[in-house]
């Protein structure tokens, strides 16, 4: 990314995605036992640089010994090399090398971590230790059974950033499984930002007051190819490198996260208060409920929405004056009637999905897929599209094909 010098530095948006699972190495081993068989070390670096238009990237499963021997072929091979600021650079992509754990303190709940370190050096650092307090070191999202104090220490002791994981979920976030406030679970001194998740946005966050001075994270948590890019952050840094990102969670020397980009909550699939009886999601006219309005179920899984408002210190959100804009995305495979044809034929034309939805007019998309999908991309752009809420696992839907009034 290029750069000038003066009164003001003038970088170009770097955009970044910092939570990418890898499915399988490149000999076929599992690591994420849910993610795509084609979500390799290589191949996601390729969907990334060519297809997506993702500048920083962050695999989250490099603490696993087969995904590190993938990484040294590739470095031997000269089609990936280590980078001076910290990073693994492929082609336009630099991609930092990070490790989703899972953690468990006494009469809590489990809830998920991300630590992201500079090197692989590092990394394999990290894996001896935390090897002996694991049952597979080469699995995702495995759980290490140490004091979460420890942890943080440790990662800490080897220059790694943390950042809590999807925090509000009911699966494995620490808000929306774990407890009420970090605090209660973790030393917030040594947090470094937090990711929020596909069922919330800086707004919801705004009702916990600890939230305040922490940056906000929009990854994507992609278990497949196509899911890269569904959340994104825009980064004002000087280059895609670890050092750069470090700085900009810290705001230091001009660099900053400027925007984040992610689903409207109400796509994401724990978003409402779901039956796990029926299958239905709750309205917001059932909102008080605690048993399912339908079938009379108790067994009801609290969304996100439910659980911040149960567990908020606020009466409303107060998002502080210096936090980044949030910009609700539709994705574009979410679009009705955006094929897999007409998505290659955008592509060929404007280069990236970035370029798609952030630098090409309407006019300029009707050309390639007719004014009815390229009214549909800019209303998506726009946040005017209408939309169904999701829960319990199944992502909300756009329900409407033209414009709001």
């Amino acid at each position: 990314m290029q750069h000038q010098e003066g009164m003001t530095r003038r970088w170009n948006p770097c955009y970044s995605d910092l939570h990418i699972h890898i499915g399988r190495t490149s000999r076929g081993e599992a690591v994420k036992i849910s993610g795509s068989r084609d979500l390799t070390f290589e191949n996601i670096a390729l969907e990334a640089s060519t297809r997506k238009g993702i500048h920083l990237l962050g695999v989250i499963d490099c603490h696993s010994p087969v995904v590190q021997k993938d990484i040294e072929e590739l470095l031997h091979k000269g089609t990936m090399s280590e980078i001076e600021g910290g990073g693994i650079a492929y082609q336009d992509t630099t991609i930092l090398l990070g490790t989703e754990i899972e953690l468990r303190e006494p009469e809590m709940k489990e809830f998920h971590m991300l630590a992201y370190f500079r090197d692989l050096n590092t990394m394999k650092s990290f894996t001896t230790w935390m090897m002996r307090y694991m049952k597979n070191v080469n699995l995702s999202s495995q759980r290490v059974y140490v004091p979460v104090t420890e942890m943080q220490a440790e990662i800490k002791a080897r220059g790694g950033l943390i950042v809590p994981a999807h925090v509000f979920t009911p699966h494995k976030g620490i808000y929306g499984s774990t407890a009420p406030r970090m605090a209660d679970v973790l030393d917030t001194s040594l947090i470094d930002a937090v990711e929020l998740g596909l069922s919330s946005d800086s707004s919801m966050a705004s009702y916990i007051r600890e939230m305040d001075h922490l940056p906000f994270l929009t990854n994507s948590d992609a278990h497949s190819l196509g899911k890269i890019g569904r959340e994104y952050n825009e980064l004002h840094i000087a280059s895609p490198s670890f050092d750069e990102f470090r700085m900009a969670l810290r705001g230091e020397e001009g660099r900053s996260i400027t925007a984040n980009y992610g689903l409207n909550p109400r796509l994401g699939k724990y978003h409402r208060t779901y039956c796990a009886a029926c299958g239905s999601v709750m309205d917001e006219k059932d909102l008080s409920a605690d048993r399912c309005p339908l079938c009379g179920s108790p067994k009801l899984v609290q969304g996100v929405l439910d659980r911040i408002l149960a567990i908020a210190d606020r009466e409303q959100p107060e998002v502080p004056a210096d936090r980044p804009p949030y910009y609700y995305q539709v994705p574009l495979e979410f679009i009705p009637g955006l094929g897999k044809a007409k998505l290659r034929q955008l592509l060929d034309r404007f280069g990236t999905e970035m370029d798609v939805l952030h630098r090409t007019d309407e006019v300029q998309l009707a050309e390639v897929v007719g004014p009815i999908l390229a009214e549909l991309i800019v209303a998506a752009r726009n946040g005017q599209l209408a939309l169904s809420s999701g829960g319990g696992g199944t992502y909300g839907k756009v329900t409407e094909n033209l414009r709001k009034t």
